[in-house]
């Protein structure tokens, strides 16, 4: 049975999160709420990015963690970055793995390496956010 999404909340600092089922189809709705994020900061550029760094860390949370529900989360966490974060029960931690050339799978956190300006896991008492930072380009004016 689908666990039903809730509605996506404001978080302060500006931000938004939302809970979702821990399941492959959920992946869409993130994409969604980390896209309306960055259109309404006026972060158009990053919509990609964003939501190729979600895609992954739900499947991460999805594929790994055997929970029924995942927290993602996207915050402007800084005038110059975008924090984007799924959390989850699971304790335990993503691993950047190197796949053979032909594998079909295991380049999650490498797509997230590659595109992220950093990321990280915090492990906490009831499970982890593993989250992933974008880097703002600022405009220089001539």
């Amino acid at each position: 049975m689908t666990t039903p999404a809730t509605r996506s909340t404001a978080i302060g600092a500006p931000g938004c999160s939302e809970t979702l089922p821990c399941e492959d189809a959920s992946a869409r709705r993130a994409r969604l709420l980390v896209g309306a994020a960055l259109n309404a900061w006026g972060l158009g550029d990053l919509v990609d990015t964003g939501a190729l760094v979600v895609s992954e860390l739900v499947a991460n949370a999805v594929q790994h963690s055997g929970c029924p529900t995942m927290r993602v989360s996207v915050i402007r966490s800084s005038d110059d970055r975008v924090r984007i974060t799924v959390s989850d029960n699971s304790r335990a931690t993503p691993v950047v793995r190197k796949p053979s050339s032909d594998a079909e799978a295991g380049r999650g956190m490498l797509l997230i390496e590659a595109h992220a300006c950093r990321w990280g896991t915090d492990v906490c008492q009831w499970g982890k956010h593993v989250w992933a930072e974008l880097l703002v380009k600022t405009q220089t004016i001539v």
